[in-house]
């Protein structure tokens, strides 16, 4: 008596299985959609700018490293940039440490 009715009930769960299914995941797929458009996307157009602007430090811009030094960058080589944290003082440092780069002439005058 009882076997009859679980065939029965597997039987039509079977025949829906495939829409079921597809329905059932398409919650998780909109919500990768919606993560990759408003998350991932717009982190990789800012790495990429990052690099860009890293690659194109020049003599005189002012940077600010990963561990928080701001400087003026004085000499540019392939791997390392040497910066002046403080008049007379310079420290070479690897060029995928620094995290901003801004020109020279866009530093806001300070409230002396």
């Amino acid at each position: 008596m009882f076997i009859p009715s679980a065939y029965a009930q597997t039987a039509g769960a079977a025949a829906n299985s495939g829409i079921g299914s597809f329905l059932s995941l398409a919650p998780l797929f909109l919500v990768f959609i919606v993560f990759y458009f408003l998350m991932i996307r717009p982190q990789q157009r800012r790495m990429k700018a990052l690099q860009a602007s890293v690659e194109a430090v020049k003599k005189g811009d002012s940077v600010v490293t990963a561990g928080g030094i701001l400087g003026k960058v004085t000499k540019v080589e392939d791997r390392f940039v040497e910066v002046e944290i403080a008049p007379t003082v310079k420290v070479r440092v690897v060029k995928a440490t620094l995290t901003d780069v801004t020109g020279p002439g866009t530093a806001k005058p300070a409230n002396d």
